[in-house]
């Protein structure tokens, strides 16, 4: 029958289809052709004594109380129906795309037309509304182009355009490295969220030290943020093959500037610093010059060794003529002659970049198993200041408590201690280049609870105690003559005393004597063989840490009895001690109490390490800025622990 007879006889069958119980039935014809399909296997399923389907994405539903309608048979009469059925096709979302994208292919069915360039596009209003938000925003408000036939797409390119036309209908998108960044930025103006990421983590995977600027220069303009922090941190990590490119040289000056005065580059040292500074000005110097002295103050000078201070930069010919450049040298040179002054000339260029620190190392303790010897900890953690993370590195040859440790010529020597049955004279020497130890001859005195420190080239083993009796003599290893010596006693027994080096003298500060924690504190000097009394401390303090920051000395956390007494206290507050007028004086506390933890100078703040609050073997760790006089808490240990050793290992230049 052809469609013309068809109609009318439709029409005539559906008017006296009952539509209060057949709503989908009395719906209008959008197209001919598939209302007649939809239509004629509603009837089909009438005269079949079934009820109609739930179609696509209607139900069929029902008032509360009201029963399923009974489909009329044959003959006129209503029988039960035994099932209700919501059919779902898997498939119908990529069938109908499938079927647009032919239709897009096709040139049929498309209501608008994109102009980019010379470039038309045919499209489908509803599958760009559908994919992209711009088109969304563009073709549901009440602006022009909502109704033009032709929408002029200015400042888009155009073959970037026609691929995420085509990747709205197909899904798919195939990135090349040539053109990703234009694909990225009409994506992002298309507002194509999921093609911005995908394109954001193509570039993250060819960052290269050839290009890595200028994608971060990109991702910034495009507002990435997640690619701009990660080809930043590429830059950073790969500064020495960076400086070496052609993006490096052509930076602009205010790019240059913020690159070198990043404190995360990853370098060996601050030479690395001004001969990439000299690349770049060389490159157009003349055009340059104008910026040398700006640039010349982000390189830490005075962190520079004397040696190459004189030979590379105060004879350099570019800086003689140049005021401001001759100041920061001058700057320079007195931080190395006047070392007694060093507190009063910190600036931004005495502060270390975080790769040029060197690492920190934390060697035994105490752990969490605490209440017998098993809970003493043989581990060693490493932690790197630039990426602010511990990771676990080695182990002791045996088991030490109360131990001290120096660094000598790179290596961790470690001294005495007590291995659970009896007091050490051992000392052993960790190399963490090769992860490697070594015996070396032992003291002549058992110790622990000693303080160790090295002093113009010895190291001296203070105090501590026998076995038997609290000691204050001192043993000086000589690494020349590899052999140890007496030196002139304290005058009071101390154990579980700290040990520093301030200004050429050795400092013992608290610890125990036997009777009761103590508050005085004396100083060796190596030239006539003497201790000397100092200002006392305002508390008592056993198992105190030191540590010397700008030419002060800080005493951190101890308490002031021993753990077996319920009194005893622990303390969260810390005094710093000025040599030039021989006084104490309180600065920040840490935000715990505690004794036992460790402590040691990385870059120019004091870190503390674990500790024991009384109830707990520490995992904390706190950096004290003295200029802000302020403690932040940094990644926290991978096993918490007190009574640990904490020493720095310099990175050799």
């Amino acid at each position: 029958m052809t469609l013309p007879k068809l109609l009318p006889l439709l029409s005539f069958t559906f008017r006296y289809l009952p539509s209060k119980k057949y709503p989908l039935c009395s719906s209008a014809i959008v197209n001919p052709l598939t209302s007649i399909v939809h239509q004629s296997f509603l009837l089909h399923r009438y005269y079949a004594n079934t009820p109609p389907p739930c179609v696509g994405v209607f139900s069929c539903k029902m008032k509360e109380g009201e029963r399923s309608p009974s489909p009329v048979g044959a003959t006129g009469r209503r029988e039960s129906s035994t099932t209700d059925e919501l059919f779902h096709s898997p498939r119908h979302a990529e069938v109908a795309l499938r079927r647009m994208e032919a239709y897009y292919a096709r040139g049929q069915l498309c209501d608008v037309t994109l102009v980019a360039g010379s470039r038309r596009i045919k499209a489908h209003r509803l599958v760009l509304s559908a994919a992209s938000d711009y088109f969304a925003a563009m073709f549901t408000s009440p602006v022009l182009e909502a109704t033009q036939e032709e929408v002029a797409l200015r400042d888009m390119d155009s073959d970037a355009l026609l691929t995420l036309i085509n990747y709205c209908y197909t899904g798919t998108l195939e990135l090349h490295e040539d053109t990703v960044e234009v694909v990225l930025s009409t994506a992002h103006h298309l507002l194509l969220t999921e093609v911005v990421e995908v394109c954001c983590d193509f570039l993250t995977k060819q960052l290269h030290p050839a290009n890595c600027l200028g994608i971060q220069l990109f991702a910034d303009t495009q507002g990435c943020s997640e690619l701009h922090r990660l080809a930043s941190k590429y830059t950073a990590e790969h500064f020495q093959e960076v400086m070496q490119h052609q993006e490096f040289v052509q930076l602009p000056p205010e790019e240059a500037a913020h690159l070198l005065a990043s404190e995360d580059l990853n370098v060996p040292s601050e030479e690395l610093i001004f001969q990439a500074l000299m690349v770049w000005l060389k490159y157009d110097l003349e055009e340059r010059t104008k910026n040398m002295a700006d640039l010349l103050s982000l390189v830490k000078l005075p962190l520079l060794s004397p040696q190459f201070l004189t030979d590379h930069i105060e004879t350099n010919a570019l800086f003689k003529e140049n005021r401001e450049c001759q100041e920061l040298i001058l700057e320079a040179l007195k931080y190395h002659l006047l070392p007694e002054r060093r507190s009063a000339l910190q600036s931004p260029r005495t502060k270390p970049r975080k790769s040029t620190v060197g690492d920190m190392y934390v060697v035994g303790g105490m752990d969490s198993n605490k209440g017998g010897w098993r809970g003493s900890s043989t581990g060693i953690e490493r932690y790197n200041l630039r990426t602010n993370s511990w990771t676990s590195v080695g182990t002791m040859t045996g088991r030490r408590l109360q131990f001290g440790v120096a660094v000598l010529d790179g290596k961790l020597h470690v001294v005495g201690g007590r291995d659970g049955l009896k007091t050490l004279n051992t000392v052993e020497a960790y190399d963490p280049a090769t992860n490697t130890w070594t015996q070396l001859p032992p003291m002549s005195t058992h110790r622990h609870g000693l303080g160790v420190g090295v002093l113009e080239g010895p190291l001296y083993a203070v105090g501590g105690h026998d076995g038997w009796s609290y000691l204050n003599t001192v043993e000086r290893w000589d690494p020349q003559a590899r052999q140890w010596s007496y030196v002139a006693p304290m005058s009071t027994s101390r154990s579980t005393v700290g040990v520093a080096v301030l200004n050429n003298r050795l400092y013992a500060v608290g610890g125990r004597d036997g009777s009761s924690c103590l508050r005085t504190v004396e100083c060796y000097d190596p030239h006539t063989n003497k201790w000397t009394p100092c200002a006392p401390m305002a508390r008592r303090r056993g198992g105190v840490a030191v540590g010397v920051v700008n030419g002060f000395l800080y005493a951190v956390g101890g308490h002031d009895a021993p753990a077996s007494n319920p009194c005893a206290s622990r303390f969260d507050c810390v005094e710093r001690y000025d040599p030039a007028t021989d006084t104490w004086t309180q600065v920040a506390c840490l935000s715990v109490g505690c004794d036992s933890a460790g402590v040691s100078l990385l870059g120019d703040r004091l870190f503390c390490v674990g500790g024991y609050d009384g109830q707990t073997y520490l995992n904390l760790v706190h950096a004290y800025d003295p200029q802000t006089n302020e403690w932040t808490q940094m990644a926290p240990l991978i096993n918490g622990r007190a009574g640990a050793c904490v020493v720095v290992v310099k990175k050799e230049h």
